[in-house]
């Protein structure tokens, strides 16, 4: 298989990206601990307010069988894989690869939830799959209603089950989200969905359509 068959490929795996702060990162780590290992979706998560220190402890701990890191800039998406925002740069896509900007704070955050969840959301459409987990603040609604906006699917893990609930609570009051459900049941449930797309183009080319 050529380079460019393997860019094509990639390009059209679904991508989750996923918003959290305080209380998150016990939640992401569940999360990923749960999926498939041969999950097929690239993972790009923005965790506000932690210092490097804490974001290194994540990427170490946050699942034994993920490669999460903290990518390069213009680093290639592959599937499988955890892209964790870096310390003041925002985790953008564009064009398959992860871009990292030294851009104005959104929401007084760099990186920000709502600018990862914006690019996603124009450059992937249909493909992209959104999650606000648990936090603080209001970082991740605009960005959700975006993902919505362009056909994308929105997720929020139910308040009543977020240590702190005011993130996942205004993305609610923002956006007539598509699921509403306790952490304990997203694994699942974005594995029915990613391998529901991730299947889409294979069933296209067996009709001939």
């Amino acid at each position: 298989m050529g380079g460019d068959e393997r860019a094509r490929r990639r390009l059209r795996a679904p991508v989750l990206v996923i918003g959290l702060s305080e209380g998150g990162v016990p939640v992401l780590r569940e999360i990923l601990n749960a999926l498939p290992s041969a999950f097929p979706a690239t993972i790009c998560a923005v965790i506000c307010g932690a210092s490097s220190r804490q974001k290194a402890i994540a990427i170490r701990h946050i699942a034994s069988g993920c490669h999460a890191v903290e990518p390069m800039n213009h680093q290639e998406m592959v599937p499988g894989h955890v892209y964790l925002a870096p310390d003041d740069h925002h985790l953008l896509i564009e064009d398959g690869q992860v871009e990292l900007w030294h851009g104005p704070k959104e929401n007084s955050q760099r990186p920000a939830v709502n600018a990862l969840f914006r690019s996603a959301a124009i450059s992937r459409t249909v493909d992209v799959i959104g999650v606000v987990l648990s936090g603080t603040a209001d970082d991740g609604a605009t960005g959700l209603w975006w993902i919505k906006r362009h056909g994308g699917v929105t997720i929020v893990q139910d308040p009543r089950d977020a240590a702190f609930p005011a993130m996942p609570q205004h993305a609610l009051e923002t956006v007539d989200v598509d699921y509403c459900v306790p952490a304990g049941e997203i694994p699942a449930l974005l594995t029915s969905l990613v391998n529901r797309r991730a299947a889409e183009p294979a069933r296209r080319a067996s009709s001939g359509r």
